[in-house]
């Protein structure tokens, strides 16, 4: 279904999922393009009286030559340069919904005319969106001031298909619709982790058997926090129904804390989901054109640092940030079960003992130190990210660097260490299941069924690596699922 686009609002996150997790195409409203044409109308009278104003890579050159002054016959000139020396970035490239993402952000300073770019222009961006191949743009080595790295690469086919005129390439290349990308490319996925996480620890508390009072409807009040609220009701949706038998004492306090540590996963979303709004409607372009008003008719155009995004990055790192927490979580808990004295189950969760090896150990003993290993690169992706200077340039302007791109690639490293970590845990969930011939609550049950159809219940000592390794792929598939 094609998505109109009528106002910088209509680009949000449930706009995101659809465009760039799910291909579909957009299509700029006749009321938005007849927009962007009224804009570019007074901004091109604008740069034409005399004396013209200064504005940023329109009647001055850009860069080290900011300071510069183009004359008029100059300008086109300068409007038809094009740099692509600048696409100097290379290594593993951003997936393909990221990616459209990004084209879709960068439409958000184009249709309320703020990018004072012609109709043209804003419509050959939207066409990037109908379905063909999309450019490959690095995610490594994105140290530029603002995003050029990364939009000269995405925008450069497009480009040599026009004689670009003055303000064109400026509003392919400035602004920051990459940091809007990457943090509502993270929010999404963090959705889908959250929900998974909530499946993973319902099982371990089911499998540990739990006192079920930790997670007890009165401290919803108690606590006071609608994010460990809203954890707490994600866990007793999965655990109605949950079996009898249970310990008469406290767990320990890697059970109990589970809805807290889950309560800063959704409060760690909220700010995500939170950051990628504002991004995804804000206008970040520079220079940017302000339209036309009463004290200035034919409108203005100001240079800002619109272009670099500071909310995003302190959002990615809080994500990324819980996912090793929550690693660590999954680290205790499988370990608990698998200790006997502890949990109460069969000793390392073994089906038949004569099977062990000369330690005492069947295989699935050793999957927690596998998760020990997920858990310390989780924790070293999720290390602050703090702003890099560059003097890459010279001793020019470009003095900081962007930290967008960083930042999701580490969020992304420790999400998917997460998902091995919890496909572990789960997999040792579902045979302390096994191993004592107790079902898991119903809510649980098709989950738990997914996971033996990957990882089917260890009767003999096998090679778990394999399979823990499509497990783990098929919790990733589904915290993408489109």
């Amino acid at each position: 279904m094609t998505i109109e686009l009528t106002a910088r609002g209509d680009i949000n996150l449930d706009t995101v999922f659809r465009v760039a997790w799910r291909k579909e195409p957009v299509r700029i409203s006749d009321k938005a393009m007849q927009r962007i044409a009224s804009c570019r109308a007074p901004f091109l009278r604008l740069i034409e009286t005399d004396p013209a104003p200064i504005i940023y890579g329109v009647t001055t050159a850009m860069g080290e030559l900011a300071s510069r002054k183009l004359e008029r016959d100059e300008r086109d000139r300068h409007a038809r340069i094009k740099a692509f020396a600048a696409a100097t970035s290379f290594g593993e490239p951003l997936p393909e919904r990221v990616v459209r993402a990004i084209v879709l952000a960068r439409l958000t300073n184009f249709i309320e005319g703020n990018a004072a770019t012609s109709p043209r222009i804003a419509e050959a961006v939207a066409a990037m969106l109908d379905g063909g191949p999309m450019p490959i743009v690095p995610s490594q080595g994105q140290g530029g001031a603002g995003e050029i790295l990364a939009l000269y690469p995405l925008f450069a086919a497009l480009s040599t298909r026009f004689d670009l005129e003055v303000k064109e390439r400026g509003s392919l290349i400035n602004g920051s619709p990459c940091a809007a990308a990457l943090v509502a490319d993270a929010a999404l996925a963090a959705r889908g982790r959250i929900q998974m996480a909530h499946k993973v620890f319902a099982l371990s508390i089911e499998a540990f058997r739990a006192p079920l009072e930790h997670y007890d409807a009165a401290l919803d009040g108690l606590w006071g926090d609608e994010h460990e609220a809203a954890a707490l009701q994600g866990l007793r949706e999965y655990l109605v129904g949950a079996g009898d038998g249970r310990r008469n004492y406290q767990a320990p306090v890697s059970y109990r804390i589970v809805p807290r540590v889950l309560g800063q996963a959704h409060r760690a979303l909220s700010g995500a989901e939170r950051a990628a709004t504002v991004s995804l409607a804000s206008i970040s372009d520079n220079p940017v054109y302000v339209p036309p008003d009463e004290a200035h008719p034919l409108g203005r155009c100001i240079s800002t640092g619109g272009y670099h995004n500071a909310m995003a990055t302190p959002a990615l790192d809080d994500l990324a940030a819980i996912w090793a927490d929550i690693c660590l979580l999954c680290d205790r808990h499988a370990s608990k079960l698998l200790n006997g004295k502890v949990s109460l189950l069969p000793d390392l969760l073994m089906a038949d003992r004569h099977w062990a090896d000369s330690d005492g150990h069947g295989n699935v003993g050793y999957v927690p130190m596998a998760i020990t290993g997920y858990l310390e690169q989780a924790k070293l992706a999720a290390q602050r990210t703090f702003i890099p200077g560059t003097e890459s340039a010279g001793a020019g302007q470009d003095d900081v660097a962007t930290t967008a791109f960083l930042a999701w690639t580490k969020e992304a490293t420790a999400g998917r260490c997460l998902d091995a970590a919890m496909a572990m845990l789960a997999m040792i969930a579902s045979q302390a299941l096994y191993v004592t011939g107790r079902e898991a609550p119903p809510a649980l049950r098709p989950f738990v069924a997914d996971i033996r159809a990957i990882v089917p219940p260890v009767r003999d000592d096998r090679v778990l690596g394999p399979e823990l390794a499509r497990l783990s792929e098929w919790f990733t598939g589904k915290v993408f699922e489109a």
